[in-house]
């Protein structure tokens, strides 16, 4: 059996564990609300943000872990393999949350859904370098990340709808469901990479391979002949800073809006779960239509004849570009429906420019290192997430978010500045032998 355009049926499966990946991280910001109030009564409104901060803490630090771990063991063990791990941990975590008391658990179970969640970012880029040529990751990568977008979009409603009929610690069983049912599909269709799939055309095998001039897949009959560098060969070059300053710069910006897009609805203007849920998921249209764009605008420009370093530092500036005046103008938004519209831009500014971020270490590193680079500039991210949301209780205290927004707006321009000072010139790194 032959099947026509099988990456794309690849990238289609990533994506969808991407939706549901966010689903299940979502459920606890919507839901929060009604948990705060089970479980902490007395607590006031300054308090309750501050557990949630810490837990939130938590889950983005253990993700951070997992993004070095996982970037290993899918360079380790392969694509297939990791994604099975990777979401068969996070969804098994989701409904554990059921159990959740307090703090403590709460945290534990977090966690838990860090570290198993993470491995989704290394394996999707990974994935990108093995089914795709160079010219078309970009827009992979945006299609990927635009599952994330999709999983805002469905998260919020969805939630909010659950909340209606089902206690919260039934729907954390709920998601956590969907993503063992995804694993069905994922070990049926993905037996290998390209290379030795029995179910891939030749003239795709010979599309993708013939198109991946820097790289050499897992499975490659050369893997002898092949320099596997090592960490700190890896980190040695300044490029490689780049990406990951660039990631750990940009990166906050996204889980400002993640975590606290329910919480500034409902404290700023008054919102409860069901009204989160009309509004809640406006910003992540915006998401989904700048991942496509950044993605096709990408693959525009290589195909008219640029190079893969001006398409890159030109895209991910156009994006950082778009997010500055949106971010200063969210001090003073005035009503929601101008507030979700904003964040809308912003975060189609995001997307546009964070799917040439992350793969940048595919533009510059071969199948058998990717991963690598790609964990440690996902855990970058994520300590910088970590950052931010550590501070944002003492930064909003009392309902003003401006002081965030402010700075999320500088993170823009640090993610820019790091690229071109760090990154001459976008292209295969000259490996020792």
């Amino acid at each position: 059996m032959k099947i026509k355009g099988l990456r794309w049926w690849v990238v289609a499966l990533i994506a969808l564990a991407t939706i549901i990946n966010y689903i299940d991280r979502q459920s606890i910001n919507v839901l929060w609300p009604d948990i705060a109030a089970d479980l902490y009564p007395d607590k006031t409104a300054d308090e309750r943000k501050e557990i949630y901060a810490f837990i939130s803490v938590v889950f983005v630090f253990s993700y951070a872990l997992g993004q070095a771990i996982f970037g290993r063991i899918f360079d380790w063990i392969g694509t297939r393999l990791g994604f099975a791990l990777s979401i068969g941990v996070w969804s098994i975590a989701t409904a554990l949350h059921a159990f959740a008391q307090g703090v403590l658990t709460f945290s534990l179970f977090r966690s838990i859904l860090g570290v198993a969640e993470a491995g989704n970012w290394p394996g999707a880029t990974k994935g990108n370098a093995e089914w795709f040529p160079t010219k078309e990751r970009a827009l992979a990568q945006g299609i990927f990340n635009s599952g994330a977008a999709i999983g805002g979009i469905i998260s919020i409603p969805l939630i909010a709808f659950l909340s209606v009929f089902f206690s919260w610690k039934l729907i954390f069983v709920l998601v956590g469901l969907a993503g063992l049912l995804w694993l069905i599909p994922w070990w049926v269709l993905v037996k290998s990479p390209p290379q030795n799939h029995p179910w891939i055309t030749e003239e795709e095998r010979e599309y993708i391979l013939s198109g991946q001039k820097n790289q050499s897949t897992e499975d490659d009959d050369n893997d002898d002949d092949q320099h596997i560098p090592s960490t700190a060969e890896i980190l040695s070059h300044k490029q490689s800073w780049g990406v990951i300053i660039a990631s750990a710069a940009i990166d906050p910006i996204w889980w400002l809006f993640v975590f606290w897009i329910p919480i500034y609805l409902s404290e700023v203007y008054g919102m409860n779960v069901k009204e989160i849920g009309i509004y809640g998921w406006v910003p992540y249209v915006g998401a989904m239509f700048g991942a496509w764009f950044g993605g096709l605008f990408a693959q525009n420009r290589l195909k008219v004849g640029w190079s893969v370093d001006k398409t890159r530092k030109f895209v991910i500036t156009l994006g950082c570009l778009i997010m500055l005046p949106a971010l200063l103008a969210m001090a003073s938004p005035g009503g929601p429906v101008i507030a979700v519209l904003l964040m809308a831009v912003i975060l189609f500014g995001f997307q546009t420019a964070i799917g040439n971020v992350q793969t940048l270490p595919s533009d510059l590193l071969g199948g058998k290192s990717v991963g690598t680079l790609a964990g440690f500039s996902g855990m970058a991210a994520k300590l910088g997430a970590v950052g931010l949301t550590s501070l944002i209780p003492w930064l909003t205290s009392g309902g003003n978010y401006a002081p965030a927004f402010i700075i999320g707006a500088s993170l823009a321009v640090i993610a820019t500045a790091s690229i071109w000072i760090l990154c001459p010139k976008i292209e295969p790194l000259a490996l020792s032998k």
